[in-house]
């Protein structure tokens, strides 16, 4: 594949989300939708409605932690609309991951309207792998604040950011 900056062609695709805390969940969907895109925009959303246990920053090193060297991957915060951050990347797709049956009629009625608000961009539902499907971020946090070993389930940096925030809370 040839990478030309700007050009029309090529495939752009946002994956947004809290990311509170960036999982390997997260990360499957991520290096998977790379399969299918030139290049992936990973917004980290500054939701109005979530009081974040990590700052957006926070949130975007320990994205890039886990995107490593990969070229093809974008890390950001974004506040607004979701659509106007893909008319400003000049995405065409977003990327959206399904845990349970139950996160589809909310996702559905995101995809749908997504496509009002901007008729060119596509919505692309993944289910996650096997073995990260029961992994989310609100549980990983649950079981960091207990003392659980989330070593399996999160990026080495965000197990570390995890402990030393649990820890500075408990003195």
């Amino acid at each position: 594949m040839t990478s030309h900056a700007g050009s029309s062609n090529r495939r752009i695709a946002l994956y947004a989300g809290s990311f509170d805390p960036f999982t390997h969940g997260h990360a499957d969907i991520m290096r998977r939708a790379l399969g299918f895109v030139d290049e992936l925009v990973v917004a980290v959303a500054l939701n109005v409605n979530k009081k974040p246990l990590f700052t957006a920053e926070e949130r975007v090193e320990f994205i890039r932690a886990s995107a490593g060297s990969e070229p093809r991957i974008t890390v950001r915060a974004f506040n607004g609309l979701l659509v106007d951050l893909a008319r400003e990347m000049n995405a065409t797709m977003l990327v959206r991951g399904l845990r349970a049956v139950s996160d589809f009629e909310y996702e559905y009625q995101m995809a749908l309207m997504n496509r009002h608000l901007h008729a060119g961009l596509e919505t692309v539902f993944m289910v996650p792998s096997n073995e990260t499907t029961y992994i989310s971020s609100s549980m990983v946090r649950e079981v960091a604040r207990f003392g659980g070993d989330i070593s399996a389930l999160v990026h080495p940096v965000v197990v570390s950011a995890l402990q030393h925030k649990f820890a500075s809370r408990e003195s």
